[in-house]
């Protein structure tokens, strides 16, 4: 089941609307794929979405996942599609309704 979950990028001083699509497939595996120009910290992102999802409790069964990040001529840094890629799993999953967050964007505020 494909998800869309939206949230920005930061290039200066301006934004840039990136969705993050979350295919997850009936197939068992153990493996996933990031797509859409990721950085390193972006491609780490497996681990710390495992964890803080095995960590809520619920129990996901292991699928296949494919995530990607559009549009994929912008540059993702950083951990700030954590969340955003957390979420569009725990859709895809059927763990939060499909429809809920369709009008919502998901930003994180840099505290320097």
């Amino acid at each position: 089941m494909l998800s869309i979950i939206k949230s920005m990028s930061l290039q200066g001083l301006n934004g840039c609307l990136v969705n993050v699509e979350v295919d997850v497939s009936r197939r068992a595996s153990t493996d996933g794929k990031l797509y859409g120009l990721p950085d390193t910290s972006v491609k780490e992102a497996k681990e710390r979405i495992k964890a803080a999802i095995k960590n809520t409790g619920l129990k996901l069964e292991s699928r296949k996942i494919v995530i990607n990040l559009s549009p994929a001529d912008t540059k993702k840094e950083g951990s700030i599609y954590d969340l955003p890629m957390a979420i569009g799993i725990l859709m895809s999953n059927k763990c939060i309704e499909q429809n809920s967050l369709q009008d919502v964007v998901f930003v994180r505020r840099i505290i320097s």
